[in-house]
């Protein structure tokens, strides 16, 4: 019989009764349980995070039959049923503070039909206090309360700070019902992509544990490497097949591909669960995870705050930075490492630094391509189509028409959208030659006012200077200067050796000389 993959499957009790395939989280969902009651788990979008909370609805209910062959049949004995109420922010569009009322208020009738109301619970605080009061007292149990996504009203309203302070205004008090009715609560599981601090929805509510960075839990969403042997060895050897791999090479491609989340320094690299599952079903490896959801917040921070893409591929942070958001800062890495863009590479213990990076080629490729049409003139249905020519013209040794080509990358860019130049040629020769990069060789570094660049093919090598302020002959003689081309004095391969200078008037490639 075919495996049944749980592709946008996010119910464990239909899951688990049409058979569908379930990488088994229940010995750590019970440890969990076991040892606190008040979490805060941030991922990605499309790791499991609903489908962990509708594992937990259905074990707090009682349900033993669905764990039925799971290590969690084994530990639990008791099986009690619990109120539950389970919030899930996934569903409402948070374009103005009715968005968010109707969502809640929409949640707490359903709520009160079941434990009934009071005339004087005017807001959605009381409401909530009221209801988990009266679920204690009718049914003898503590409450448990599963939230869905808790982020996504102030992730919509990214960039408009007076709406952001007034979800803030109404989320508080709401959440704050947790602290208050600590003694009618038996567990709390709040689950979101990002993590937002300070001034936030968190500032009052200091009892949740946050697991986002805890060794314990960074397996119980997404995939481990040793779950990818357990649960898919038959498909990895079906994919190979297909694929004419051997298991070492498609076992290799995969991590590539799919791999490199880590939530904690040093901790297993993670796989994407979404994209592996696709590719296991597909039998082809896609960029899944990129294709079913456009990052606009972030491309709107990245923009608002003229950041660096360089520096945003090989940036240091600290533990505080990256664990939460300040929802009126302008550091866009927090947003970007929590959303799943980057993740953590390297950590120095010493001064307490974590180096991030692009998880995997699956995120690297996909973001850069998604972002190249925000940054130059090329529209997004012309992103693959422009960046094979300009491979062409690389492989073919036509420096000139890759050169021109990339002129009209800068050209036509609005100006308000250029509010520093420096930052705006950077931000474009990044995005090209990171997507160059991913058929030819390529070695690219940038520093004040200038960025080298080294294009390898099996037929020609180009060595490149850009720069910002200054001469295409200035640029050709700082390669002769710095010995850029030294390493490659016995290479039997063309060398082409390429200055190239910026007009600031026409925000564009004034000129370039080739020896």
């Amino acid at each position: 019989m075919a495996t049944l993959y749980p592709i946008g499957i996010q119910n464990f009790e239909s899951l688990r009764k049409d058979g569908y395939l379930y990488v088994d989280k229940t010995a750590l969902i019970y440890q969990l349980v076991e040892t606190g009651r008040y979490y805060f788990l941030s991922r990605p979008r499309r790791f499991g995070k609903s489908l962990l909370i509708s594992t937990l609805e259905a074990y707090f209910q009682g349900k033993k039959e669905l764990f039925k062959g799971l290590a969690m049949e084994q530990l639990e004995k008791d099986w009690i049923a619990y109120p539950i109420l389970h919030l899930d922010l996934n569903t409402g569009k948070y374009d103005s503070v009715e968005g968010l009322m109707y969502v809640l208020d929409d949640a707490l009738h359903n709520w009160e039909l079941l434990y009934g109301s009071s005339e004087t619970e005017k807001t959605p605080e009381l409401r909530f206090k009221g209801i988990v009061r009266r679920a204690y007292e009718k049914t003898g149990q503590r409450v448990v309360i599963l939230v869905d996504e808790y982020d996504k009203p102030l992730l919509q309203a990214i960039g408009n700070e007076s709406l952001q302070e007034e979800f803030r205004n109404m989320l508080k008090p709401f959440y704050g019902v947790l602290k208050t009715m600590d003694g009618a609560i038996r567990f709390a599981l709040l689950t979101g992509v990002t993590k937002f601090g300070k001034v936030s929805v968190f500032s009052d509510l200091n009892n949740l544990d946050d697991l986002s960075m805890r060794d314990p839990y960074v397996t119980l969403c997404g995939i481990s490497e040793e779950e990818l042997h357990t649960y898919f060895e038959e498909d990895i050897h079906a994919l190979g097949a297909l694929l004419n791999l051997s298991f070492e090479e498609i076992c290799a491609l995969l991590k590539k591909q799919y791999d490199g989340y880590h939530f904690t320094a040093g901790s297993p690299g993670v796989y994407n669960p979404f994209s592996l599952l696709n590719a296991f079903k597909y039998k082809q490896l896609g960029s899944y995870w990129f294709e079913t959801g456009t990052p606009t917040y972030l491309v709107e921070l990245l923009k608002r705050t003229d950041y660096d893409l360089y520096r945003m591929a090989h940036t240091e942070t600290s533990a505080e930075v990256l664990n939460s958001i300040d929802a009126v800062s302008y550091n866009p890495i927090p947003v970007i490492y929590q959303s799943g863009y980057l993740t953590i590479k390297e950590y120095d213990p010493e001064f307490k630094m974590y180096t991030l990076g692009f998880p995997n080629q699956e995120v690297e490729e996909g973001f850069t391509r998604y972002l190249l049409p925000f940054y130059t003139s090329v529209k997004a249905v012309d992103a693959a189509f422009s960046i094979q020519h300009f491979v062409k013209d690389i492989r073919k040794g036509d420096v000139d028409s890759f050169l021109s080509r990339l002129q009209s990358f800068f050209a036509d860019t609005p100006y308000e959208l250029i509010r520093n130049l420096e930052v705006h040629y950077q931000n474009v020769l990044f995005i090209v030659f990171k997507l160059v990069g991913f058929y030819v060789q390529a070695e690219y570094h940038t520093s004040r006012g200038r960025i080298d660049l080294v294009l390898q093919t099996d037929r020609y090598i180009y060595v490149m200077e850009f720069k910002l302020t200054g001469t295409a002959t200035e640029a050709l003689q700082q390669i002769e200067d710095k010995q850029y081309a030294l390493p490659f004095a016995s290479d039997t391969r063309t060398l082409f050796k390429i200055g190239v200078s910026f007009d600031n008037e026409t925000r564009n490639i004034a000129e370039w000389k080739i020896e």
